[in-house]
């Protein structure tokens, strides 16, 4: 499939727009386990997932880990190139759950077509607070949920993106995706 058919806003931008679109992105696979962006450390750019599964963590100073959100087929990840958006206070990193094809569009050229059109600017937007809500729950999770109730709705959600009620995992991994050592 191509770019153009992932993208949700394509048939909204001008044919210009799209051509300077279609001139910068560029493709990527990447492996099960490989980091594809390091908090602030780099600007890697927005992520839209052809195929495979993301995760996107925070990472405590002492090493703990906290997944705030994931991406599947068809998700856009904006925290990827958060060098464009100067409010952003903390560092995620995008790690791949599942071998994985994506598309890279460079933060300079997101930026300047954001400048540029409305509809793309709204549809940042939407993904931004789409993320913002999922970290929210996620908080909320965090404060009034206990623990054996989060690990019940984790696992339950891991057998549903797994399709499978027998799961193959590791306390770290648990861990590592719910903030608990």
């Amino acid at each position: 499939m191509e770019f153009s058919s992932f993208f949700p806003v394509w048939n909204r931008l001008t044919v210009q727009q799209q051509a300077v679109l279609s001139g910068s992105v560029f493709s990527r696979k990447v492996n099960k386990g490989d980091v594809i962006h390091n908090g602030d450390a780099d600007c890697t750019g927005l992520l839209l997932v052809r195929s495979g599964q993301l995760r996107a963590f925070i990472l405590s100073e002492d090493g703990r880990e906290i997944t705030i959100y994931r991406l599947f087929e068809r998700d856009l990840c904006l925290f990827s190139a958060s060098c464009m958006m100067r409010s952003i206070q903390f560092d995620v990193v995008i790690e791949a759950e599942k071998d994985t094809e994506l598309w890279v569009i460079p933060a300079e050229t997101y930026k300047q077509l954001m400048d540029e059109s409305a509809p793309l600017s709204n549809f940042t937007n939407e993904v931004m607070a789409t993320r913002f809500s999922d970290v929210m729950w996620l908080v909320e999770q965090i404060m009034w949920k206990s623990f054996d109730k989060r690990l019940a709705a984790f696992l339950l959600e891991e057998a549903s993106i797994e399709g499978t009620n027998e799961l193959k995992t590791t306390h770290e991994i648990i861990g590592n995706h719910m903030g608990n050592p």
